[in-house]
């Protein structure tokens, strides 16, 4: 709810800066309003609009690539997770608890992002550790007496490992999803292009109604620029499609 009412603020002022500077027209002495100056102004309007064409453009690619990058992540580790289990599994009966116990773990981590109590995951990369030292302690304990079992060893040790570093990929990725700094000159860009637009205008109902459509963009622009910077809570959210197919794979 705090990034909706964001957009929404900055929408309004959006609306608000477009509605100041067609006060700001009509109040400017006939000097400020001669041809040469409003061409002026147009020019800059035209300059700040490319300019923020740009950016938000940029910001909007960036923060879909984070997302689905993110979504990239979390498909492979489902597949290492199916990977590890089929070894630990072929490795010999006595893996079935292990297998088990791995299955609840990411039971509850299912559960906590996308079940219907979901909660904002703790994503720290301290978070796994204490999980994935006991699966390096585990597979090393592991004692192969077949040139079989110790393939499948090797396996579940690579596997684990591919598991352990997208993991701890994902949270530090996600510690700084986005650039407050340029979301700032972004919407700052926003405000100036909207004062600017309506000192180019008259007081009109139709010019209103194209301010309202405008704030209307840059907000919802901002809002999927948040939103997408923040794949596992937001509105956004990965689906859960490659999760679910993994649990329904592992400890069978």
């Amino acid at each position: 709810m705090t990034t909706v009412w964001l957009c929404i603020g900055v929408a309004v002022l959006a609306f608000l800066f477009g509605v100041a500077g067609l006060y700001l027209g009509k109040l400017l002495p006939e000097p400020h309003s001669v041809d040469r100056s409003r061409d002026m102004i147009g020019a800059i309007v035209g300059l700040v609009s490319l300019l923020l064409a740009l950016v938000l453009g940029t910001l909007i690619g960036s923060t879909y690539s984070f997302y689905a990058t993110t979504k990239s992540e979390i498909e492979t580790f489902a597949a290492r997770e199916v990977q590890l289990d089929l070894a630990l599994s072929e490795f010999g009966p006595e893996t079935k608890e292990a297998r088990a116990g791995m299955k609840h773990t990411l039971e509850g981590v299912r559960d906590m992002v996308w079940g219907a109590a979901a909660r904002a995951p703790e994503l720290s990369e301290a978070a796994p550790i204490e999980h994935l030292r006991a699966l390096d302690l585990y597979i090393a304990s592991l004692d192969p007496m077949t040139p079989a079992q110790r393939q499948f060893a090797a396996a579940a040790a690579a596997d684990a490992g591919v598991i352990e570093q997208t993991r701890v990929l994902i949270s530090m990725q996600l510690a700084s999803p986005i650039s407050w700094p340029l979301v700032i000159i972004v919407v700052s860009w926003s405000l100036i292009l909207f004062c600017g637009f309506g000192l180019l205008s008259r007081i009109t109902g139709t010019s209103l109604a194209a301010l309202g459509f405008g704030a209307f963009a840059v907000g919802s622009a901002l809002f999927l620029i948040l939103e997408l910077s923040h794949p596992l809570t937001g509105v956004f959210r990965v689906p859960p499609g490659a999760f679910d197919q993994m649990l329904a794979s592992i400890d069978r």
